[in-house]
C-alpha cells in the first residue's frame, strides 16, 4: 500500500530532523496530497506548473520605464524559464538594456519581446514527472539560430505519441 509506505517514511523524515534539533510542528505536518503548492510553485500529478496567480500578475504587468524595472522583470519571468521554449532568444532584447554600458531606451524590439514573453508565459505547459524504466524513452531537441542556441527535454512514454515537456 503507497499511502502507508508514505504514512511511515514521513514519520522517519520527521524523526531524523527532530534528531538534528529541527523545531517541527507537528500539526503543520500534512499526509500524502495530489496538489502541493509552495508560495510561488505548484506540483501536481508529479508535473510542476506556474500558478494561475503568477500568470495573471506577470500578464498584468506594464513595460519596464527603466534598467532596474527590466532586471526586477527579468527576474521575475526567469524564475520560470525552465517552462518557456527558447526562454534565452525571447528575452535577449530586454537584456540589451539592462547592460550598464548601454543607456536605458525601450524600443520596439524591446516591446515586441515583453508582450512575446508574457504571452509566451500566459501559454505555459506544466512540466511532467521524470518517469524512470526501461520503456521510457528521453529525447533531447535542440536548434541553432542566428541569435541563439535551444534544446528541450522530453520524456515519451509507451502508448504517448506527443511525449511530456521535462525543461526547456
Amino acid at each position: 500500500d503507497i499511502e502507508a509506505e508514505v504514512f511511515k517514511k514521513k514519520k522517519k523524515i520527521i524523526q531524523i530532523l527532530l534528531n538534528a534539533r529541527y523545531a517541527i510542528k507537528k500539526s503543520k505536518v500534512k499526509g500524502p496530497a495530489q496538489e502541493i503548492q509552495f508560495p510561488e510553485i505548484k506540483w501536481q500529478d508529479g508535473g510542476r506548473q506556474i500558478p494561475t496567480d503568477v500568470i495573471n500578475k506577470i500578464t498584468a504587468m506594464s513595460p519596464p520605464t527603466n534598467k532596474k524595472k527590466t532586471q526586477a522583470f527579468l527576474g521575475t519571468i526567469g524564475f520560470w524559464r525552465m517552462h518557456i521554449p527558447e526562454y534565452r532568444q525571447i528575452v535577449s532584447p530586454l537584456y540589451l538594456v539592462t547592460c550598464m554600458k548601454n543607456t536605458f531606451h525601450w524600443g520596439p524590439e524591446q516591446q515586441h519581446a515583453f508582450a512575446q514573453i508574457k504571452q509566451v508565459i500566459a501559454h505555459a505547459v506544466a512540466l511532467g514527472p521524470v518517469k524512470t524504466g526501461p520503456d521510457e524513452k528521453n529525447v533531447l531537441y535542440s536548434a541553432a539560430r542566428s541569435h541563439g542556441l535551444s534544446c528541450s527535454l522530453w520524456q515519451k512514454v509507451p502508448g504517448e505519441t506527443r511525449g511530456q515537456p521535462l525543461k526547456f
